[in-house]
């Protein structure tokens, strides 16, 4: 009988159903996008805000002290430190290794002589660096790191290619100001000037590049080729640096947005604390462990990069919550005003229910059960449209992001569940105010 009542319910009843359906879906739609989309917004957010650089830089710790001498900040006699690039396999061990997406290293090699026909053409600053480089399961380098950087032409290779005139051509790019004032071009080739017996290589240009920044003035190289030395007009520098050292490097990882927890000191912290803290994606705990793993490295955190990506991931956010909260409140409003309006009709019914002996709470469980049922089928909707249209939401306000799997399964519980409760609270207050019906009333005003 139980079971006859209840389709009963829905068969006399389709306007009224179909109302409170279509309010919990719509609602339901809304609340599954925006937890499909918050589930991924902080990465996608990074892979968004990575056009403006990495946001850890590593670099050597000496070159971080100083001598102080009458008053006069005086740099280490070594005249500098390096890292070396053989250390960089050891980012692969530290605990959030896999938040890593992407890492340029660079040796800058202070000023490099362009010569052609053994004469000196001008001495340039020229910096080595990873071009397409596999490091791991990922490819990563200069432009990985640099995506504003825009070339014409191509980046070099890395590794000796064959030239117009040798064997052993080192693929180069230049800076388009440095192209601009030595009047070369795509195709051209100078000779590099590096102290070493018998070795002067020919350098191919294959790349313009604009940056913007002091790099429109240098020669881009791959760290790969064979450097002992570098000269600066024939004359050698001091120390030697080989292509095996590196300035520093730069790191793009995915993070959490900083937050007072993530400014703390954790030498300061209680044991507890530390190991909450170090477990934590911060840039700040991710630099640390980066010190820990790699030797006389110093890493810090770019705090331009890490702002940028907390305020807007915060705003994001709560916009998210706003319109979740805004959604399950309007489709709650419309449940409770298509429950009232049921319960007024089916009046005379639930007076007969309660005259032949039925329960407060049989009555109770039938209305609960038809709007549970109502919330179920129409939640487990709105869990697939809201689906959809979170991969399409993603794939036009998020550049290149329209892939990936459309339906997240943990949402499901979680959707269906919400549903359940906007349902239920909205057709509470009517349910109650049919139980205090008084039967005799009921059957005697509609006599």
């Amino acid at each position: 009988m139980f079971f006859r009542l209840l389709w009963e319910s829905f068969v006399r009843q389709r306007r009224r159903k179909a109302l409170a359906a279509i309010a919990i879906l719509l609602g339901t739609t809304a609340v599954t996008a925006m937890l499909a989309l918050a589930t991924t917004i902080g990465d996608r957010i990074h892979r968004e805000l990575a056009v403006y650089g990495a946001n850890i830089v590593v670099y050597p710790k000496a070159d971080t002290l100083s001598v102080n001498v009458g008053g006069v900040d005086l740099k280490p006699s070594t005249g500098g430190a390096y890292l070396k690039e053989a250390d960089l396999e050891k980012l692969k061990t530290i605990f959030w290794a896999n938040n890593i997406t992407g890492l340029s290293p660079e040796l800058r090699m202070s000023r490099i002589a362009l010569g052609s026909d053994g004469k000196v053409l001008k001495p340039v600053t020229a910096v080595g660096y990873w071009f397409n480089h596999r490091f791991g399961n990922i490819t990563t380098g200069a432009p990985q790191l640099h995506p504003w950087w825009k070339l014409e032409g191509k980046w070099p290779v890395e590794a000796l290619a064959k030239g117009k005139h040798r064997e052993d051509a080192v693929q180069v790019v230049l800076g388009s100001k440095l192209a601009q004032q030595l009047g070369m071009h795509i195709g051209d080739d100078f000779v590099l000037a590096i102290e070493q017996p018998g070795y002067a290589p020919e350098a191919d240009v294959v790349g313009i590049v604009t940056t913007g920044d002091a790099t429109d003035n240098e020669v881009l190289l791959p760290l790969s080729i064979p450097i002992s030395q570098v000269v600066v007009a024939g004359k050698a520098t001091a120390p030697p640096v080989s292509n095996s050292d590196l300035s520093r490097v730069e790191i793009s990882a995915t993070t959490k947005p900083e937050d007072a927890f993530a400014r703390k000191d954790p030498d300061t912290l209680s044991p507890a604390q530390h190991e909450i803290w170090y477990c934590r994606p911060y840039a700040n705990s991710i630099a640390y462990q980066i010190r820990e793993a790699i030797p006389g490295a110093a890493a810090e955190q770019v705090r331009r990069v890490e702002q940028s990506e907390g305020t807007v991931l915060s705003r994001i956010s709560g916009l998210m919550w706003l319109v979740s909260g805004a959604a399950l409140l309007a489709a709650g409003f419309a449940v409770s005003a298509a429950m009232a309006t049921a319960v007024l009709e089916r009046r005379r019914e639930i007076g007969l229910m309660r005259s032949l002996g039925a329960s407060k709470g049989s009555i109770a469980l039938l209305f609960y059960s038809e709007t549970g049922l109502l919330a179920v089928v129409a939640g487990s909707l709105g869990y697939v449209a809201g689906s959809v249209l979170a991969y399409w939401l993603g794939g036009h306000i998020f550049s290149g992001d329209a892939n990936g799997p459309v339906l997240n399964l943990v949402l499901l519980p979680v959707v269906v569940a919400m549903a359940l409760i906007v349902a239920v609270a909205g057709s509470t207050p009517s349910i109650r105010t049919a139980l205090r019906m008084d039967p005799s009333m009921v059957l005697r005003a509609d006599a």
